[in-house]
């Protein structure tokens, strides 16, 4: 979820380039292009759901070995006891949890904004600002660079976290941003080049919508992957549904994900020119379709690369005792 200013908030219903066929994006371009209103918006972002779906799809694809690692990584975190809290596997759990963790600190009182007085350090935290940039990067229509750091922060990220001489604690920090940084990168609405915060000022109408008829995009779009309590059971039968719909990607790159979404930022707005925009049945039916893809090719993309970043014996090394959640 990007970190822009205050918004509707959700309701309950997101080495070197190789080439990437265009197909599958084209073929999703197809789909929006008909409901289109030309020019993409800078971001909006998947709500928790989204984030565990990502999360839950790549867990599916690592190997034993893999997983073993991630968990031991993850274990180190400050905040690895609260993403265990809940019954379960204890690796997967806090997997898909720490999945949301870049958005939840958005509303924890140890983490501040950009702009504000730096809350006190604390033990564990490389730093304590929530960095509300990284989620998103926008362009303008020239291709110039208008703000956010997404594209660098994967970029930085998984640079630390494949480094086995890096500080564990660092690396645990870097571990929740990078499972929900190519998450991010994957909606199209983090990467555009539309000067309306990633449609947080363009408002919708959405008279099937349970709770909220008049929203904005963003928050409409935030909605599309299911309610933000999605866990358990049904969350592993969402993740079944939509692996069954989509199939897995071409692995690509960071900088190809990114591009891949600012192309089908360009079908992202409902048609017409009066507000609010009014969403129709079929502009649903291609968003919903288009979400799902979208939230498949991530939790692929997301395990491959992550299988690919750390080391072997990462687990051995990791197997000190968590820090305590605060």
């Amino acid at each position: 979820m990007r970190c822009t200013p205050p918004r509707p908030a959700p309701t309950c219903l997101p080495p070197g380039d190789t080439p990437v066929s265009p197909r599958r994006v084209g073929g999703a371009l197809t789909l929006l292009l008909g409901l289109a209103v030309l020019l993409p918006a800078p971001a909006v972002a998947w709500n928790a759901a989204g984030h565990r779906l990502v999360a839950t799809i790549a867990w599916r694809q690592l190997d034993p070995d893999s997983r073993s690692r991630l968990a031991a990584l993850l274990a180190r975190h400050p905040d690895h006891g609260r993403w265990t809290a809940r019954a379960g596997d204890p690796g997967q759990s806090a997997f898909v949890e720490a999945s949301t963790w870049p958005d939840d600190i958005r509303r924890d009182p140890r983490f501040f904004d950009d702009g504000e007085t730096a809350t006190p350090s604390q033990s564990g935290y490389p730093d304590m600002a929530r960095h509300g940039a990284w989620h998103y990067v926008d362009e303008d229509a020239r291709g110039r660079r208008l703000g956010g750091e997404l594209d660098r922060q994967i970029d930085r990220l998984s640079r630390l976290l494949a480094d086995p001489r890096g500080a564990p604690g660092e690396r645990a920090y870097a571990l929740p941003w990078l499972i929900h940084l190519v998450a991010d990168a994957h909606q199209p609405l983090h990467a555009g080049v539309r000067d309306d915060e990633g449609g947080n000022r363009v408002s919708v109408h959405d008279p099937r919508h349970p709770r909220l008829s008049v929203m904005s995009l963003h928050a409409w779009w935030d909605d599309l992957p299911g309610p933000p309590w999605l866990r358990g059971q049904r969350l592993e039968r969402a993740a079944t549904a939509l692996e069954a719909d989509h199939p897995a990607p071409p692995m690509g790159s960071p900088t190809q994900w990114i591009r891949e979404s600012r192309q089908l930022a360009t079908g992202i707005y409902p048609p017409g020119e009066t507000s609010p925009l009014v969403i129709e049945d079929d502009y649903r039916s291609r968003a919903r379709q288009l979400a799902g893809e979208r939230l498949v090719a991530a939790g692929h993309r997301l395990a491959r690369l992550l299988a690919a970043l750390l080391p072997a014996g990462e687990s051995e090394r990791n197997a000190s005792p968590p820090l305590p959640a605060r």
